[in-house]
C-alpha cells in the first residue's frame, strides 16, 4: 500500500516507522527543514521540546479513564518499541543542548547507544502548604485509574532519602511505580533513522496545506500527492481543517553535576505542575508552564523565577546547576483539551494530545493501524475507540 504522512513529528515518525516495518511504502512530507531542526527552530514539532515524562497516574489529573487506558498501553508500547529502535549518539548539554554529537555534558565516550528509556517509577511532591492539594490528586488519581491500578505509594523521610538523596525540603513524597521517561530528541533520531533503514521516503521542506481522503495537498503550486491512504498528523499545521490552538509551554535544560537523580519528579505548584526530568550526563530537565498564548518569544522573566524557584526548593543541590539552554513551544490542544481520533476511507486524522505526546502516541498510532485493519486485534490489548472526530 502506497501512504502519505502529513507531518513528521513524533506521530509521523512513529506511523512512518510502524507502517515501513510492515512491508508499505511510505511518503513522509513536513514543513522543516530537515530532520533535526535547529533548536527554537519554527517550525518546529512540540515533540522536540518535550521533557519526555511517561506518566499515565499523575496526569490522569488533566484527562480521562480512557486517556489512563492509553497511557498504560503506550508504556507497554514504548517497553517493546526501543529495543527494535537503531542506537543514536548522545545527546549533549553545552551551548546547542538537543542536538547529537559530543556536546558539553555528554556521556562519557561518546559512542552511539540505545534510546535513554527509563521506567523506575517517579515521585510526588508537596510541600507541607500544598498537602491538600496533593490529597485531591491522589483522590482524582484513585477514582478515575481503571481496574485495579492504586500505585501511588507514601514515603517516609527515610524512604524518600534512599529514593532520592538529592531531595529535600518538601514535605510529603509519594512513589508511582510503572510510570518512567524517555529522551524525546534520542527517540525522534532513532525513528528517523530507523525509518530510512526501512525504506520510508522523507520529504523535508515540504509542507502540506490540505489534506483529504487518500491525498495530500502541497504548499507548491497547489500540487496533489495521491495515495491509497493518508495520515495527517501536522498538530497546529491543520488548521484550519482542525480547530486546533496552540498553548505555550516553557522549558529549561540544566547540567548539574554531582546532582544524582534517578527518576522524574512532580512538585505540586499553585501555579503550574512542575517537573524535573533527569538526563543522561548530569542534566535535569525543568518545565513547564501551561500559558493559553501562541507567543514564542523567549522565557519570561516570570516563567523563570517560578519555575526555577520551584526547583531549588525541593532539589537544593541545583541552586550550582548551570542553565545552558532554554525553550518556548506550542503544545497542539483541541477545545475540550482531549486528543482525537478520526477514520474515515483513505484518511485518518490524530491531533490535540496537547501535554501528553510523549505519552499518548505510541497507543494512538497502534489504534489507527488498527481501525485501519493494519494491525491484527491480537496486537492490541485495548479496544477503546474514541467517539470523537477531527472534521
Amino acid at each position: 500500500m502506497r501512504i502519505g504522512i502529513a507531518g513528521a513529528g513524533l506521530l509521523g515518525r512513529l506511523l512512518a516507522f510502524e507502517l515501513s516495518a510492515l512491508g508499505h511504502e511510505v511518503h513522509v512530507h513536513d514543513p522543516a527543514p530537515g530532520p533535526r531542526p535547529p533548536c527554537g527552530a519554527s517550525p518546529r514539532a512540540a515533540a522536540w521540546s518535550a521533557a519526555g515524562m511517561l506518566s499515565p497516574f499523575a496526569e490522569i489529573e488533566t484527562g480521562d479513564e480512557r486517556l489512563a487506558r492509553w497511557g498504560l498501553r503506550s508504556m507497554e508500547r514504548w517497553q517493546a518499541l526501543v529495543p527494535r529502535l537503531p542506537h543514536v549518539l548522545p545527546v549533549g548539554l553545552g551551548p546547542h543542548a538537543g542536538e547529537q554529537g559530543g556536546c558539553h555534558g555528554a556521556p562519557p565516550g561518546g559512542g552511539a547507544r540505545a534510546v535513554d528509556f527509563r521506567r523506575e517509577g517517579s515521585l510526588l511532591l508537596a510541600h507541607r502548604e500544598d498537602l491538600g492539594s496533593a490529597r485531591r490528586l491522589l483522590s482524582v488519581m484513585a477514582a478515575r485509574l481503571p481496574g485495579t491500578h492504586r500505585p501511588a505509594q507514601p514515603l517516609d523521610r527515610e524512604a524518600l532519602a534512599r529514593l532520592e538523596p538529592a531531595v529535600h525540603g518538601p514535605a510529603h513524597a509519594w512513589l508511582l511505580p510503572g510510570e518512567g521517561q524517555i529522551h524525546p530528541v534520542e527517540a525522534l533520531e532513532a525513528l528517523y533513522r530507523g525509518g530510512c533503514a526501512q525504506g520510508v521516503r522523507w520529504h523535508w521542506a515540504s509542507p502540506v496545506r490540505r489534506v483529504d481522503p487518500g491525498a495530500l495537498w502541497l504548499d507548491a503550486a497547489g500540487e496533489c500527492r495521491r495515495h491509497d491512504l493518508v495520515f495527517d498528523v501536522r498538530g497546529l499545521g491543520a488548521r484550519p481543517q482542525c480547530p486546533v490552538r496552540g498553548v505555550r509551554g516553557e522549558v529549561f535544560w540544566l547540567h548539574a553535576p554531582g546532582v544524582a537523580l534517578r527518576r522524574p519528579l512532580r512538585l505540586l505548584h499553585p501555579r503550574w505542575r512542575v517537573y524535573l526530568v533527569p538526563r543522561p550526563g548530569d542534566g535535569v530537565v525543568v518545565g513547564a508552564t501551561e500559558i493559553e498564548s501562541e507567543d514564542l518569544s523567549p522565557v519570561s522573566v516570570r516563567s523563570a523565577l517560578g519555575l526555577l524557584s520551584a526547583a531549588y526548593s525541593a532539589v537544593p543541590a541545583l541552586a550550582e546547576a548551570r542553565i545552558v539552554h532554554s525553550e518556548t513551544n506550542l503544545r497542539p490542544a483541541l477545545p475540550d483539551n482531549l486528543p482525537a481520533l478520526h477514520v474515515e476511507s483513505g484518511l485518518v486524522r490524530i491531533n490535540g494530545l496537547f501535554r501528553h505526546g510523549w505519552l499518548l502516541a505510541p497507543a494512538l498510532v497502534e489504534e489507527a493501524l488498527q481501525c485501519c485493519e493494519l494491525l491484527s486485534c491480537a496486537e492490541q490489548s485495548s479496544s477503546d475507540v474514541p467517539d470523537k472526530e477531527v472534521a
